[in-house]
């Protein structure tokens, strides 16, 4: 398995769209803090096929020190929860075969896939 980085992506949609390296990586980063942003207020985010980003708060509880045995209050936080969508479900298993993929397209602006959820799921804090 390889990391693909940040900028590697910025190369390869640059490359694909035939825009400027500056400009792939401003639309990326704003991309990526507008999921960041969203997430932070509470919000769902979904993307057809690809998945779903969600915040989970992880309620207050008590642990036990491991190496002590004493009981330690752990205080609430937000997590990020993320299911997989059905087309990367599918993609990612071992025994894909693209050439049997009828859904392989190139994106287009009417498929309705990229627009983020408008639903609020407020983070309940206590």
């Amino acid at each position: 398995m390889q990391t693909v980085t940040k900028r590697e992506l910025v190369q390869r949609v640059a490359e694909k769209t035939g825009v400027q390296q500056i400009n792939a990586k401003e639309v990326i980063q704003n991309f990526l803090d507008e999921i960041i942003n969203e997430l932070a207020k509470g919000n769902r985010l979904e993307f057809r096929d690809f998945g779903v980003f969600e915040p989970k708060t992880k309620a207050s509880r008590v642990a036990r020190n491991p190496r002590t045995g004493d009981k330690v209050e752990v205080p609430e936080k937000t997590t990020v929860k993320f299911k997989v969508g059905r087309l990367m479900k599918k993609k990612i298993q071992k025994d894909y075969d693209p050439s049997q993929d009828p859904e392989e397209e190139t994106v287009s602006s009417d498929d309705g896939g990229g627009e983020l959820s408008g639903s609020a799921h407020p983070i309940v804090s206590g």
